[in-house]
């Protein structure tokens, strides 16, 4: 099946040779030349969107005045807002989202057959490729038996939904699954599916060349703009949308340049180089915007450290974070196993039009901030946000600021202290507030700051060589002097891909992990998502007892609250080698710049110092045992998978055989009963508020991924269904059950709702003013025909790209959610599953409104012509009677999505139009 869509007749369609061969491709210097304006001064990142708009041109969704917009944002300095219409050659889905789309795909197969279609049109036009990486958990760890172990757990828990999305993939076409034990759908992208410039034949059978480009059910897929892949995370709905030919409706960004200079100074890496930069970009404010790193700088970077800083781009708040086509983007695709044709096609392509980053390159940007890589420094982030960047040898102190708030004692000093580049504040020992523990049946005792976890894991630095060889070396060089993990730390291992084992293996460093703990655990996310597994009952036990402040540290992008371990209150992001330092030291209070982290075999005092290895260390190994062939090897039968998932049966044909009894995957409600017309957008009168959040509310505090209790709305769902505590597994992987998720909804066991006073997790006031669970009031509410609205602070829905954190909120009737601003990606999905967001203006917030929840809110200007971002009333009537009204921006960005929410979706508007043709 052709998924080029182009014009041969195209006035900027040119002919490409590579080598003995012919290619055509749509030219920018063509545009200009054809009078569309001068786009010479783009950015690599923008000319691939501007590409898109020549292939796409027309005259319906996209037209000749939105390629002249890309020139006039050049002479703009950087910023045209002009609606254009985007489309991505590929999607990339995980197993926790993909479930769900997929689940909805198979829903609007049942729709469109009662609406009187035809259920062949639902079928992806463009390629999709879902990787199985979210379900491992780490169940066994420290012991040879590990892998297979949790491999076993994964199938057994995760049966049911592996049959269906091995059905997905007989029944839907142009949609391929990678099998579980493979590794992570980001670091698989980049190592193998990802092709930096694609080509494909059009529809007269000519062959076309144009830039590999996708968007991805997961935050982390900006990570392929490590190499040139323009990509970013959505939402499950928006990204079942690009699958179905709708183009996505986006402003032109603005491109913030990232300027790197110099080259990373001994014992530092490309962690700590990514923490830094999280750090800066946030600060800088880059949310809705492309960052372009670009600089001399780059010449010292290899793609797996440009890999590491484009993976974390949702946690500076960009878009992407992307490098221009160079020297490296060659040299990776041929070690990584890439054709030689392609890579000529590559370096051919960018060259010829416009796109390679030389010595000369320096384009316009919206705005720009620099950094010198020599002058960072060990550190890590946390403990709950990954921009809380913290140098190591501030470390220890800056824990103890955690201590000092979670005690209600006076703070701040280590903050202070790093605000001025002071040296990190000696701890007042006689007013110390930490409290420990002793672990019953044990010899040892924890306290505030014991480090639980250890784990290395995710794409984000798993895709680094240099600093899994880096880590390989600390332990070798530990396990030479006898030093070993602390009993307390669970200790795990679980690299993005196979190959990493491959040249751990080769190099003899497994061995040295082993001796430490950092088993091979599985090839997932596991720790990075929440899927760490349980602790020691008596660890456990400890920590509640003592009321202590647990730690962990991880080597990926992300800490949120809950997110990690329901017994880990503060979670720190850092490198591989530094989380084995870690499981030495077992304790955040120790300062690993400082303090001895233990003992030889003759009890003389190690430090970190003594084991860490020099970058000339490191490199060797990477040279010798970072192979082109391991690469092929290891992805050769990429699809193919081992005994147990050749042996998952398939089920069902065109449509799905929906099991009743299931309690993973269940038919969704949304289009049942749809009727064949879209509605209209009506005001909200009478609403009640279901929650009042604070800032930084992030998707995990909407939406867990984790673990939940069986005293929980889920819990007893699955309880009442005779499913036993010991398979609840989580809720990522019961995504696919929409009676699970929406009870999960707002039930994270760190959100703060401010309608009660100091309580933590998923609890409101219900109609009558008592607190219950969020799931009751809300059902209580719709039962009444009440509707409901959410208020929030600043960054709403940061974080993962989870549809279902606005699947949710959709199916606990609310209507609208205002915050004083939104992350991207949920605000986009919100939209797509027909909440409108607001934002408040004027100054206005949750805290100067003196909001308590008690308010009842209404909404005008909706029904009737509204407009992208409009300005609307909103009065709030207080409990007393008192009635403010105060003016809301609706965040319906684009045309387009008055006509999603119209239909109440995306879905639901796709589903409509194709019933239609």
């Amino acid at each position: 099946m052709t998924i080029f869509v182009g014009q041969d007749t195209s006035k900027t369609r040119r002919t490409l040779t590579v080598g003995d061969s012919s290619i055509d491709y749509y030219s920018i210097s063509a545009a200009s030349d054809a009078g569309l304006g001068d786009f010479s001064r783009l950015p690599a990142a923008l000319k691939v969107v501007l590409e898109n708009m020549l292939r796409f041109e027309d005259g319906k969704t996209v037209h000749t005045d939105d390629i002249k917009a890309f020139a006039e944002w050049a002479d703009k300095g950087g910023k045209n807002p002009r609606e254009i219409a985007y489309r991505p050659a590929r999607v990339l889905m995980q197993d926790f989202t993909g479930v769900p789309a997929v689940v909805d795909l198979a829903a609007m197969r049942d729709g469109i057959k009662a609406l009187g279609g035809d259920a062949q049109k639902i079928n992806p036009l463009n390629p999709v490729d879902l990787v199985i990486d979210h379900s491992v958990m780490i169940d066994e760890f420290g012991n040879p038996r590990a892998f297979q172990m949790n491999v076993d757990r994964e199938y057994e828990r995760n049966m049911e939904r592996y049959e269906f999305l091995k059905w997905g993939q007989t029944a839907f076409n142009n949609f391929r699954v990678v099998p579980p034990g493979t590794g992570i759908c980001h670091q698989v992208n980049l190592e193998y599916l990802a092709k930096a410039v694609w080509s494909d034949e059009d529809q007269d059978g000519k062959m076309v060349a144009y830039p590999d480009t996708l968007v991805g059910t997961d935050s982390h897929t900006t990570m392929v703009n490590g190499m040139a892949v323009l990509g970013w995370g959505v939402g499950g709905i928006e990204a079942e949308a690009a699958m179905l030919g709708q183009p996505i409706s986006m402003l032109i960004p603005e491109v913030v340049g990232f300027k790197l200079t110099g080259e990373m100074v001994e014992g530092t890496t490309g962690t700590d180089l990514v923490l830094k930069v999280v750090e800066m970009l946030r600060a800088h404010g880059v949310v809705n915007k492309f960052v372009e790193f670009y600089g001399e700088g780059l010449d010292n970077l290899p793609l797996a450290q440009r890999a590491t800083i484009a993976n974390m781009a949702p946690e500076y708040g960009a878009t992407c974070g992307f490098f221009p086509i160079d020297d490296e983007t060659l040299r990776y695709m041929r070690q990584t196993g890439r054709d030689e044709d392609r890579i000529a096609l590559v370096e051919a392509y960018a060259k010829e039009n416009g796109f390679w980053r030389g010595a000369d390159y320096e384009p316009v940007y919206s705005s720009t901030l620099s950094l010198d890589m020599g002058t960072i420094v060990p550190a890590i982030s946390g403990p709950k946000r990954p921009q809380d960047y913290t140098p190591l040898d501030h470390a220890a102190a800056a824990f103890m600021d955690v201590v000092n708030e979670y005690r209600g004692v006076d703070t701040g000093a280590a903050a202070e202290a790093m605000e001025a580049e002071g040296p990190a504040p000696a701890i007042n020992e006689s007013a110390d507030p930490r409290k420990s523990q002793p672990v019953k049946g044990t010899d040892y005792a924890l306290r505030d700051g014991s480090v639980v976890i250890a784990s290395i894991t995710s794409c984000t630095n798993t895709s680094n060589p240099y600093v899994l060889i880096g880590a390989g070396l600390v332990a070798r060089k530990a396990r030479e002097l006898g030093l070993n993990r602390k009993p307390w730390v669970k200790t795990s291992l679980a690299p993005g891909s196979q190959v990493v084992t491959e040249y751990l293996n080769a190099a003899g460093l497994q061995e040295d992990l082993d001796a430490l703990g950092f088993n091979l655990v599985g090839y997932g996310c596991t720790t990075c998502i929440g899927n760490s597994g349980p602790i020691a009952p008596e660890l456990s036990d400890a920590i509640a007892e003592g009321d202590l402040i647990a730690t962990s540290v991880l080597s990926g992008n992300r800490n949120f609250e809950g997110r990690i371990s329901p017994d880990v209150r503060a979670n720190y992001l850092a490198s591989p080698p530094l989380v084995v330092a870690y499981a030495i030291a077992g304790d955040m209070n120790i300062d690993l710049t400082r303090d001895p982290i233990g003992q030889d075999k003759d009890g003389k005092d190690v430090f970190m110092k003594d084991i860490w290895p020099t970058n000339a260390e490191i490199a060797e190994i990477v040279e010798k045992v970072v192979t082109r062939e391991a690469f092929q090897s290891k992805y050769a039968d990429v699809f193919k998978g081992d005994e147990k998932w050749q042996g998952v049966e398939v089920n069902g044909g065109e449509t799905y055989d929906w099991p009743p009894a299931s309690t993973y995957i269940q038919n969704p409600p949304y289009f049942q009963g749809m009727a064949p017309e879209a509605g209209t957008i009506s005001d909200i009168s009478g609403a009640r508020v279901l929650a009042v959040l604070g800032d930084m509310v992030t998707t995990d505090h909407i939406s867990p991924a984790g673990s939940f209790k069986p005293d929980t709305p889920a819990g007893q769902y699955l309880t009442e269904h005779q499913v036993p505590v010991r398979e609840f597994n989580s809720y990522g992987s019961r995504r696919g059950n929409h009676e699970v998720m929406m009870r999960g909804t707002f039930a994270n066991i760190r959100i703060k709702n401010e309608m009660l006073d100091g309580v933590e997790g998923g609890y409101t006031k219900g109609p009558d003013g008592t607190q219950t669970s969020i799931y009751e009031a809300s059902m209580a509410y719709q039962e009444a025909g009440t509707p409901l609205v959410v208020f929030g602070g600043e960054q709403y829905g940061a974080g993962s790209s989870r549809d279902w954190a606005a699947k949710g909120t959709n199916l606990l009737g609310v209507s609208a959610v205002i915050a004083e601003s939104f992350e991207r990606i949920h605000r986009s999905n919100l939209v797509g599953m027909g909440v409108i967001p607001f934002e408040f203006t004027n100054g206005d917030t949750r805290k100067t409104l003196g909001l308590t929840g008690e308010e009842t809110v209404s909404i005008a200007g909706l029904s009737g012509d509204l407009k992208p971002l409009s300005i609307v009333p909103c009065t709030i009537t207080y409990a007393d009677g008192t009635e403010k009204t105060i003016d809301l921006k609706c965040r319906i960005d684009t045309e387009v999505e008055i006509e999603y929410v119209e239909n109440g979706g995306v879905l639901h508007y796709v589903l409509r139009n194709l019933a239609k043709s």
